[in-house]
């Protein structure tokens, strides 16, 4: 079957990476869902001091369906009452495969947000492909709708972001977030309800530890 390149993704993946490219991938644990991500035949282990350098400078998260994500995104599909009915809000959007299950799970509206000018476009893409609404904003300042459920997954790499799990709580009634970073994670309100393994989609061959999803929620007072 022959390949779907994007070409506009592809541009967008080219400023950091020029010989990659975006096509269509469907997720294997999460079947329903298509994404436009990089191509897993992409030489990783090639890259040139100055490929390094253009990564750092633009980083693509959006161009891989992280294991967090992955894993957040099934589950959300096979116990669609989490989210049925709410107002849903994914934080950190990248590829949009969180966003893109809450709305095929029933959501009342889905707005995603990332502060990356080339994963909110990608999320557009994606959401297209799946033929599924999603609002966009770059600003979680910005949002002025009221939100039922904030959904995150693969924020926390950087311990910087922690305080954002208070932010969460004070500004919707329910919290998920997956992660796969944190192995203490131990704070007021959150509870641990599912684990499980998953891998980053093309896989980058990660350290095992870093293959174990945890889903938490945070409820109403």
């Amino acid at each position: 079957m022959p390949r779907i390149i994007h070409p506009t993704l592809t541009a967008a993946i080219q400023k950091g990476l020029p010989s990659a490219r975006i096509e269509l991938v469907t997720l294997p644990s999460a079947t329903s869902i298509d994404l436009f991500l990089i191509n897993a035949d992409f030489p990783q282990q090639q890259l040139s001091q100055n490929d390094i350098v253009l990564i750092m400078e633009n980083p693509a998260y959006w161009a891989f369906c992280w294991a967090s994500g992955q894993v957040l995104a099934k589950f959300i599909l096979d116990s669609p009452e989490w989210i049925r009915g709410k107002r849903v809000l994914d934080f950190g959007s990248g590829s949009g495969v969180v966003a893109i299950a809450a709305a095929k799970a029933g959501a009342l509206e889905v707005i995603a947000c990332d502060t990356d000018p080339d994963a909110l476009l990608a999320t557009k893409y994606n959401s297209q492909q799946n033929t599924v609404d999603i609002k966009l904003y770059s600003d979680f300042a910005d949002i002025q709708e009221s939100i039922d459920l904030i959904i995150a997954a693969d924020v926390l790499y950087d311990r910087a972001n922690l305080p954002w799990l208070t932010t969460f709580q004070e500004r919707a009634g329910e919290v998920l977030v997956a992660d796969s970073r944190i192995k203490n994670f131990n704070f007021p309100r959150y509870r641990l309800i599912a684990q499980c393994d998953g891998t980053t989609i093309p896989d980058m061959d990660e350290f095992d530890e870093f293959r174990t999803v945890r889903i938490y929620y945070a409820g109403p007072v």
